[in-house]
């Protein structure tokens, strides 16, 4: 890890703590694959909602198998692209039990052979449920680590192979809950509050905007 990444996640550190936080509310490791699968392009509070009655609804692996298509599509209606979503977690959930014994796997291969399983659910369901070292590479993750030099790259797959290389294993969880913390509340897409930012002297988009050199970053991160 070079200097500059250090000070980035010293700053991370500092202001947000090195406590772990997930943003879905579950109480089991299957509960938190369900809900994960549901926040796709869907904020984690909405999914909160929704499962706050879904899974008293349906309290077992078993129940979501067995459910009924066209009601789970209902069930879960306003979390947007509930066809796929309930195509996928009733599939998911029966090969939970046929494939699984009704445990959720701790591996990326075994998760991501699940029905509306990639990477970046398999990353959070490793991360937080078996504190398994994970990068989740949603859409916070890759626009504020290109606009702070720390990956070139588009795809979110690249993304966190080059995570991986450039953040020390101990920090890949916490980068994920800070990066996420911090372009909710700072670095939004649209208006971040650059003046309130705490890393500024290492954003390649503010220094690109002003026209001043900020530290170091890769050349060419950041185009806009």
């Amino acid at each position: 890890m070079d200097k500059r990444t250090g000070e980035i996640l010293k700053r991370l550190d500092e202001k947000y703590t090195r406590e772990y936080k997930c943003y879905l509310d579950h109480d089991s490791a299957w509960q938190l694959l369900i809900a994960t699968i549901l926040s796709a392009q869907c904020t984690d509070a909405r999914v909160n909602l929704v499962t706050k009655d879904l899974f008293r609804k349906y309290p077992t692996i078993a129940a979501f198998a067995a459910a009924d298509l066209k009601e789970l599509e209902q069930d879960i209606h306003s979390t947007g692209f509930y066809h796929h979503k309930a195509k996928n977690i009733i599939a998911c959930c029966q090969s939970l039990l046929s494939d699984f014994g009704g445990r959720v796997p701790d591996t990326l291969e075994e998760l991501t052979s699940l029905a509306g399983v990639g990477r970046k659910t398999a990353n959070v369901i490793l991360g937080n449920v078996y504190n398994k070292p994970s990068i989740v590479v949603d859409t916070h993750v890759k626009r504020i680590s290109k606009k702070l030099g720390l990956t070139t790259q588009d795809d979110p797959e690249k993304v966190e192979y080059e995570l991986m290389r450039v953040l020390p294993e101990d920090h890949w969880i916490l980068y994920n809950i800070q990066i996420i913390t911090f372009g909710r509340s700072i670095c939004f897409a649209r208006n971040p509050k650059c003046e309130e930012c705490f890393l500024q002297e290492y954003c390649l988009a503010y220094g690109k905007e002003h026209g001043v050199s900020n530290k170091g970053g890769k050349a060419d991160a950041y185009e806009q």
